[in-house]
């Protein structure tokens, strides 16, 4: 067995037994991938789409690419057709846009904000994320689908429940299974027993092609603070991040219901 099969075979086990152990997956489940064309979205489309072929549970994959007009974050449309083709799976595309305000542009250039308008201020990644979010619920429920997956792995869930930790005061993260309370959806992480760098040297083996541009706005650095904190842990405790999800799973954190 060469190393990609191996570490297909290593992710495929994390995968069955993250929607075994957190009941991600039914039978007669419509499910609706949001495609965003990185490595962790392509590998979870490429995961679903195989699991789908087995007779149970029983469910359909459909995959949403979400494009933002007036944002330089490109990725090629012709590769993720092919990709998606290639593993039997429709791909739908999506273009909408969203108005970044100047405090927004401020922020993200580095610059001081004053006070007020730093706590009302809304990062463009938000404004990002939220707009991309409410593209896939219209398709979602246009489409008749039940759930909506997205491609967030271990290491996501873990660095969210630091950021909550250090500046909300609150155990949380993205739960792996979430449903939603007005609408019929959920939304599922099929990934989050998967670590970055596991799916990083599958992508890399596999020959995923990467995004034409990164998006200007990447440069998190609260996030990469939180990161930092994060590495030093493990440092200290390699075995850190298995407390970190226990205490979540023991707190009922990664399941909403």
């Amino acid at each position: 067995m060469n190393e990609l099969e191996a570490l297909r075979k290593k992710l495929n086990e994390r995968f069955v037994k993250a929607f075994a152990t957190y009941h991600l997956l039914e039978d007669g489940d419509h499910v609706l991938v949001g495609l965003s064309g990185g490595k962790d979205s392509l590998f979870l489309l490429e995961t679903l789409a195989r699991r789908s072929k087995i007779d149970h549970p029983h469910f359909t994959v459909e995959a949403a690419h979400v494009r933002m007009e007036n944002i330089s974050y490109e990725t090629s449309t012709r590769y993720l057709e092919d990709f998606c083709c290639t593993h039997g799976v429709r791909l739908h595309t999506l273009t909408t846009r969203f108005e970044v305000g100047q405090e927004s542009l401020e922020a993200a250039n580095g610059q001081e904000i004053s006070g007020k308008f730093k706590r009302r201020q809304k990062t463009p990644c938000f404004l990002c994320s939220w707009n991309r979010r409410k593209q896939l619920f219209n398709l979602a429920q246009e489409l008749g689908c039940n759930k909506i997956a997205l491609g967030h792995h271990q290491d996501d869930m873990i660095l969210t429940t630091l950021m909550n930790l250090t500046f909300q005061g609150r155990l949380g993260t993205m739960p792996a299974l979430l449903k939603m309370r007005k609408m019929p959806l959920s939304i599922i992480r099929p990934l989050c027993l998967m670590s970055e760098s596991d799916i990083a040297r599958y992508a890399e083996l596999s020959g995923y092609e990467k995004q034409m541009k990164n998006c200007p706005y990447e440069k998190d650095s609260t996030r990469t603070g939180i990161l930092q904190v994060y590495q030093q842990m493990e440092m200290l405790n390699p075995e850190v991040r298995f407390s970190l999800w226990n205490a979540l799973d023991a707190e009922g954190k990664l399941v909403e219901e």
